[in-house]
């Protein structure tokens, strides 16, 4: 008599995303080992990101310096202009062009030498900020073509500083870290960015602020008619801040702070920024006092910081993508970036998260129309298609270690079955290992064309994020080889299309008792 198989099957594979901080043997087999170039779908399944697309020709003022800041100017007619910076220059993108913006403004031009600019814009007028150096700003009812210095529009007033950090919210300009002052907020007139003595303009000294002692301002951030300020290891919350003269200390947070101004970033409902504890959300932040370790990033926080000790100073940067629901975390030297998903918290406080290793980010902009636009060595790249920039990358998705009850029996895997969404002729690799082993086996299998797109052809999967010519298929291999414990991978060249893991059911035979 043939032994019966024992079944084990994956639901919506990967929906806990990635884990690499606990035990890979207590794992739920929900989490992943290993997603790398994934997402976390609308239907909380693992399945291929989306790729980048170049949106300028080359520029020989750029040539290969990277794009290290993109900004979106929104004029008060509601006219849309992309900028951007790279090497020593400003550019803004336009029906696939880069055009260099030349200086306008009196005098001799400024000499830049470094790369690290800040944008913000303001009532029509975009800004780039960076310690050491003017602001500079695009002002489209002046020109189109050129760059000035902020205190050379007309009606300029007071003294506009060279800070490192600014923001526009409440209807002024918001800067501080500066060279020589690290504890001042400057704030600008009412809808005059260029204006910072009289009206309503002034400033908030922070010597003395912090409870802690000594920090010094990194970043801000407004939501709800509160302004956050950063400090390395503390974080100040001031209340009423839509009228800056009479806003008051609301709260602090001590032993948390922010480490990288360009990851801080508000969704909404929240802020995200990066501490040297890790991916934090402010808001829990402030509610949890008393538990520091739930963090965003839980569940790939030894990673994290990690890649933040070995990041360059001013390289990391974030974004939060309303439209796609992920804020994407950048870590430029170490060529890895980490999409967290944020329609829901794990258990734990966590996101689910997953890696990209194939489009290393320099900079970031999410527009008002929802699109995620990416800086690359000479090339401002957008979010789209399933290609990077027609280059083909490769989907990686490898589950916990599973053990077929009992565990101290040997198990073989003698088949699996797997439901997948692709296109026709989409070759998918499936992979297993058994006892902690990197060998792994492995057989290719290929979605068939004529498969079923009924269930998912219309609704959510006929439209936006799966199109009629995606196919529900179920493909299967044969098993190999026994151990106690097992892992299985599942790998795929991503070409113009999306791959979406629907269900992993694994039938292994069971053995003798070890």
């Amino acid at each position: 008599m043939s032994q019966q198989l024992t079944p084990f099957s994956i639901v919506a594979p990967g929906f806990y995303g990635l884990n690499t901080t606990d035990s890979p043997v207590q794992l739920s087999a929900n989490f992943a080992l290993t997603a790398i170039n994934c997402v976390i779908d609308k239907a909380g399944r693992v399945a291929s990101r989306q790729g980048w697309l170049a949106q300028n020709t080359t520029h020989a003022d750029l040539g290969t310096s990277d794009v290290t800041c993109i900004g979106e100017c929104i004029e008060n007619s509601g006219t849309s202009t992309i900028l951007c910076s790279g090497g020593a220059f400003l550019f803004k993108v336009s029906g696939g062009v880069l055009t260099k913006l030349t200086y306008g403004g009196g005098g001799a031009a400024p000499t830049i030498s470094a790369a690290n600019w800040k944008f913000c814009q303001l009532n029509g007028v975009a800004m780039f900020w960076q310690r050491g150096y003017d602001p500079l700003i695009y002002d489209p009812t002046v020109s189109t073509t050129t760059f000035r210095r902020l205190n050379e529009k007309a009606g300029t007033a007071g003294t506009v500083q060279q800070a490192n950090e600014a923001i526009s919210a409440y209807g002024r300009v918001w800067c501080a870290d500066l060279t020589t002052d690290k504890n001042t907020v400057y704030f600008s007139d009412l809808l005059s960015p260029h204006v910072w003595t009289g009206g309503s303009s002034g400033s908030l000294n922070l010597v003395g602020v912090w409870p802690k002692g000594g920090d010094e301002i990194v970043g801000l951030a407004a939501h709800n008619n509160f302004l956050y300020i950063f400090g390395k290891f503390q974080i100040l919350i001031y209340s009423g801040a839509t009228t800056p003269s009479t806003m008051s200390l609301q709260d602090t947070v001590v032993g948390v702070g922010c480490i990288a101004r360009d990851t801080i970033a508000n969704t909404g409902e929240d802020v995200i920024f990066l501490a040297n504890s890790g991916l934090r959300s402010l808001m829990r932040t402030i509610q949890e006092k008393s538990a520091p370790l739930r963090l965003v990033s839980q569940n790939v926080n030894q990673d994290i910081q990690d890649y933040t000790a070995a990041a360059a100073e001013g390289s990391i940067r974030g974004v939060y993508s309303p439209i796609n629901t992920f804020y994407l975390l950048s870590f430029p030297t170490s060529s890895i970036m980490y999409c967290f998903d944020t329609r829901s918290v794990l258990e734990n406080g966590a996101a689910r998260a997953s890696t990209w290793d194939a489009i290393n980010a320099k900079a970031f902009c999410n527009t008002k129309d929802g699109i995620v636009y990416f800086g690359k060595a000479g090339y401002v790249g957008k979010y789209t298609g399933f290609t990077d920039n027609a280059a083909t990358y490769r989907m990686s998705y490898y589950t916990t270690w599973i053990d077929f009850d009992p565990a101290i029996r040997i198990s073989i895997l003698k088949k699996s079955i797997m439901t997948v969404i692709g296109t026709g002729d989409q070759v998918i690799t499936m992979k297993w290992a058994y006892d902690y082993s990197t060998n792994y086996f492995s057989e290719n299998v290929t979605i068939d064309s004529l498969g079923s797109p009924a269930e998912y052809n219309v609704g959510e999967y006929g439209i936006g994020e799966y199109g009629p010519d995606l196919t529900v298929n179920i493909v299967n291999t044969s098993g190999s080889s026994s151990g106690k414990v097992l892992q299985y991978g599942v790998e795929s060249v991503i070409n113009g299309a999306q791959v979406s893991i629907q269900r992993i059911d694994l039938y292994a035979k069971t053995g003798r008792l070890q």
